[in-house]
């Protein structure tokens, strides 16, 4: 969990924060996120989410588009002596990722966000969050 904002250089390389690099990660995966973020998963939570889409059936389109795009995407990513990693240039378009990022840690990955993209995202939601806590929990905001 948290927020971390650091920007990406011409060469496609982001620091990701130590808390998310920990002393036993070396390698890590990085793939499309969905809403136009990108996805990182340690090697146990990427075979995991590999574990679950193994089980769509492929005979499904949204399964089949779904798997493309994950799968297709992915690169293995090694951490460098300054703790960061190289972004693929179609990971990097897809994201629209162009100087200033977001890092933010979600359970069980870590997203990165184009700056604007993400304030945005997050503008838009603000409101929303009392009736997407009701939807989701059947609760008020209150009890959480």
């Amino acid at each position: 969990m948290g927020e971390y904002h650091h920007n990406i250089d011409e060469k496609g390389r982001l620091v990701i924060p130590g808390k998310f690099r920990g002393n036993e990660i070396n390698k890590i995966v990085v793939t499309r996120g969905i809403e136009k973020c990108l996805y990182i998963y340690t090697t146990d939570e990427w075979n995991k989410l590999v574990s679950k889409l193994s089980t769509l059936p492929f005979t499904k389109k949204d399964a089949r588009t779904f798997t493309r795009a994950i799968f297709a995407s992915a690169s293995v990513c090694e951490f460098d002596k300054m703790g960061r990693i190289n972004i693929t240039s179609p990971l990097v378009s897809y994201a629209g990722l162009t100087k200033e990022c977001v890092i933010i840690g979600v359970n069980d990955r870590i997203e990165i966000w184009d700056k604007d993209s993400y304030e945005l995202l997050m503008n838009e939601n603000s409101d929303k969050l009392d009736d997407i806590a009701e939807n989701l929990f059947g609760v008020s905001n209150e009890t959480l």
